[in-house]
């Protein structure tokens, strides 16, 4: 599947080269000189020219580096790219936006990773990286700081900006690495694998999405209850409600231990309102972040007896998982653009919780208590429905990984009968971090094949028998810590 350059994407040259003259002290540009790798036919980076693979990167307009760091058998640049803040108005001015690259070979696929959220400038490999054996390009998702325009227009932080972002990104570097591509991400970063694939079909070969949420009708939330209900085991429950519900039966005195704790640690509360509206927030996330991060074996760490539990077990729990920093003022700054998107286009889930019986003073608070008052917000109900149609009857080389005990994946994507060469499928109790790597043989199989099916290098044993299909690339213990996807606190209730 390809994409034909637009008439918004002609403006490349133009940014690009606007962006020459503001590049910030310390930065390498295209103008500077670099050492050649090598000078034959095929360098020992894989390159079929002489020329330099960093040359050829700065030589797009726009593209600055800001340093290389070295990895054994790549090479690994963290750079900025110049984008235009409104993509149907680049005249309303452009902002620099962090891109990483981790380089392998020119002539190997490629994958298209963003978390939705900042990028790491560390060398790192996603999944489908590995099971190709391919280069990686990283994108800071559009507001996360430093990726923000100066001053910020607000309005301009929607998905199809930000899909944008990605199109011209890969416009940009297609001409260097002009193999097969994937777009990849868990969780936001599935959500906005979805997105790109939803606004430019014909850019990427294949779309992998990890435990990526569909709020389809942002007020209805009744399978967020549903899988509460049944979730894990009824012991496990019980342990988790019982330490909730015992967190809020103890408000005073706990609150005043939150209060020292915010001293201590010079927290502040403005964004939220009141110390107590934060620690009702961090309490009520207490049972979803379970799931979300935790395993059912997890839960014997639990206090079995929540009533007879001192002040500091109940503590030591709610902090453990929850993070008592979370909805503090320092918790919820870099967090500021997805609550935008969660209360003006994502949707929220919101829950009953009925074993907490009328303890609660404000329940699951809405994005907007998160967002600064000074940026304005307006929801905008038929963006998710739109994508949800559009999954569902035109996704082709498109794969959802959900686990099954994440409660993130209580509304998924599915596939309707417009679908071709797609599949759902979930881990077996399988939490926020579930991999194709966790499922179960056959699904396991289908999946590594036709990642490698997409990107062009299933091996022909694999086209003949999926069963055979296996990353092409060892597993490396640093470069593929799959963790880093899989972020605890600050800020739990977050896809």
């Amino acid at each position: 599947m390809r994409k034909a350059l637009t008439g918004v994407l002609s403006l490349a040259v133009l940014i690009g080269t606007a962006s020459a003259t503001g590049a910030s002290a310390g930065a390498a540009t295209a103008a500077e000189p670099a050492a050649k790798q090598s000078s034959g036919s095929v360098s020992s980076n894989g390159e079929s020219s002489g020329e330099d693979i960093k040359d050829r990167i700065l030589a797009i307009p726009g593209m600055r580096l800001i340093e290389e760091k070295p990895y054994p058998g790549y090479r690994f640049f963290v750079l900025d790219y110049t984008q235009p803040v409104d993509h149907r108005d680049p005249a309303k001015g452009t902002f620099q936006q962090r891109v990483t690259l981790l380089h392998k070979d020119t002539t190997r696929p490629t994958v298209f990773f963003t978390s939705g959220y900042n990028v790491s400038t560390n060398p790192s490999r996603s999944e489908p990286t590995q099971i190709i054996d391919g280069n990686q390009v990283s994108l800071e998702y559009r507001y996360f700081t430093p990726s923000r325009p100066a001053p910020a227009d607000w309005s301009k932080l929607d998905i199809w900006q930000a899909a944008s972002d990605q199109h011209r990104v890969f416009t940009a570097l297609k001409k260097i690495y002009s193999a097969n591509w994937l777009t990849t991400g868990g969780s936001k970063g599935g959500m906005t694998a979805t997105y790109f694939e939803r606004f430019y079909p014909k850019d990427m070969d294949g779309v992998v999405a990890y435990v990526a949420p569909n709020d389809v009708v942002n007020k209805e939330d009744s399978a967020y209850d549903r899988f509460f209900e049944k979730v894990g085991t009824k012991e496990c429950r019980d342990r988790l409600n019982g330490v909730q519900r015992e967190a809020l039966v103890r408000r005073g005195p706990l609150e005043e231990k939150f209060a020292a704790y915010a001293a201590e640690n010079s927290l502040t509360f403005d964004t939220v309102g009141s110390l107590d509206k934060a620690y009702e927030a961090v309490v009520m996330d207490y049972v979803w972040a379970f799931w979300q991060y935790s395993l059912l074996s997890d839960c014997e760490a639990i206090p079995a007896d929540a009533p007879n539990a001192t002040d500091q077990e109940i503590w030591d729990s709610i902090d453990g998982i929850s993070g008592f920093s979370a909805y503090a003022d320092q918790g919820l700054e870099r967090y500021t653009p997805y609550y935008y998107q969660a209360g003006t286009q994502l949707g929220s889930p919101d829950i009953e919780q009925p074993w907490l019986d009328g303890l609660s003073r404000y329940g699951y608070q809405p994005p907007r208590t998160f967002v600064p008052r000074s940026i304005p917000m307006k929801f905008e109900p038929s963006v998710m429905r739109d994508v949800d149609t559009w999954v569902r009857n035109n996704a082709e080389h498109m794969l959802y990984v959900y686990g099954g005990n994440d409660p993130w994946g209580a509304e998924p994507f599915r596939l309707g009968r417009g679908a071709r060469d797609s599949y759902v499928f979930t881990v077996p109790g399988g939490n926020h971090g579930s991999k194709v790597s966790g499922l179960v043989a056959d699904q396991k199989a289908t999946a590594t094949a036709a990642i490698l099916r997409w990107a062009g290098v299933a091996p022909a044993a694999v086209e003949a028998d999926p069963a055979k299909a296996k990353p092409l690339a060892k597993f490396d213990a640093k470069l593929d810590k799959r963790d880093q996807e899989l972020e605890r606190n600050p800020g739990t209730l977050r896809p």
